[in-house]
């Protein structure tokens, strides 16, 4: 009779045990060798073999979509968002010089649609295989009354691992070092409320409304998901020796580059060496945006930048293109003086 009572609240216990068993066979295909408990427990345990590291440090960090997800509302496909959700998340792990492990996800919506939370929860996975980390737990959060009919709130959480001689931290970065830049997928999850403003609001494009200069629909453009550049760094990582990394996420070039550099430092970056993807273009021309805007809020096509040896630049660009991470060498590391800025984009 409570569980009845508690249905008619807005609470479904029972869809609630049906949906673990839904999504069990998702979640246990990201299984690795260091995973040893199922969902469904109180929390997830995983043991990693730390024998070939004489300092290990574990790296954690924590994400959302943004009002991306507003976006896959408006287009009501679901089946990206979780791609974006483990991307944001590993990214920042492996600018460490870590390799994730393990991931988790927290799920708030008003209402339980089976369907649907199964269609987060598979881009999630996809995220995780390609990551190579395991989803090892989360929750999902029926709360009637807190959240809009059809909508839904995520976030993510992500455990790395790292030797701690081997922890990348940009303090290695000098004078005469190269800015390598891992072209991105599109707009990755950053400067949604702008791109709504403009594509939404501004021009009422529809989901169905194809963008020519993109050759593509809007729903498709808007809701490409977030590259994930774990592969490409962590192989990397085993051959060259890389001095800073950065993930050009919210704040864009200006804000992320920065949180990486040494003090006596000045990245200097040329736009002109790689070409802009057509949907940032389209982006400043409708919603007349300043070229300093653009590079505070998008990635404007470099979701990812190395600092390297200039003597190994060209080698590290070269393994990377034949791994098909497109890769460009967008800048250098000059002395900063005291009145400088960190970081000058200029169109040389």
């Amino acid at each position: 009779m409570e569980a009845n009572r508690y249905r008619e609240s807005g609470v479904d216990l029972d869809k609630a045990n049906e949906l673990v068993k839904r999504i069990k066979p998702l979640v246990r295909s990201t299984f690795r060798g260091g995973v040893i408990t199922d969902i469904g427990g109180f929390s997830g345990l995983y043991s990693f073999n730390c024998r070939e590291l004489k300092n290990p440090v574990l790296v954690s960090t924590t994400d959302g979509v943004g009002t991306k997800l507003k976006v896959a509302f408006w287009a009501n496909r679901h089946d990206t968002v979780g791609i974006d959700l483990v991307a944001m998340c590993v990214n920042d792990i492996i600018v460490q010089g870590a390799r994730p492990l393990f991931f988790l996800d927290y799920l708030a919506l008003g209402t339980v649609d089976l369907d649907l939370v199964e269609r987060l929860i598979s881009g999630i996975v996809t995220g995780c295989k390609e990551a190579t980390c395991s989803l090892v737990g989360g929750e999902t959060a029926e709360m009637p009354d807190f959240y809009q009919a059809n909508e839904y709130d995520m976030a993510g959480f992500a455990v790395g691992l790292v030797d701690n001689a081997e922890i990348i931290d940009g303090s290695t970065i000098h004078v005469g070092d190269q800015i390598i830049g891992l072209a991105s997928s599109g707009l990755h999850s950053n400067g949604y409320s702008l791109v709504r403003r403009i594509m939404l609001d501004q021009l009422k494009l529809q989901p169905d409304s194809f963008l020519e200069e993109c050759n593509r629909t809007a729903a498709e453009e808007l809701l490409e998901p977030t590259r994930i550049y774990v592969e490409p760094v962590l192989k990397l990582l085993k051959t060259f020796s890389i001095a800073g990394m950065a993930h050009i996420t919210g704040g864009g070039f200006y804000d992320n580059i920065p949180r990486i550099l040494p003090r006596a430092c000045q990245a200097l970056i040329s736009r002109n060496s790689w070409e802009m993807p057509p949907i940032f273009r389209f982006l400043q021309e409708k919603g007349a945006i300043s070229d300093e805007e653009m590079f505070h809020v998008f990635n404007c096509g470099i979701g990812f930048i190395l600092v390297v040896d200039p003597e190994e630049s060209k080698d590290i660009i070269g393994l990377l293109n034949a791994m098909g991470q497109r890769a460009f060498r967008i800048g250098e590391i000059l002395p900063r003086g005291r009145n400088d800025v960190a970081v000058r984009i200029v169109s040389g």
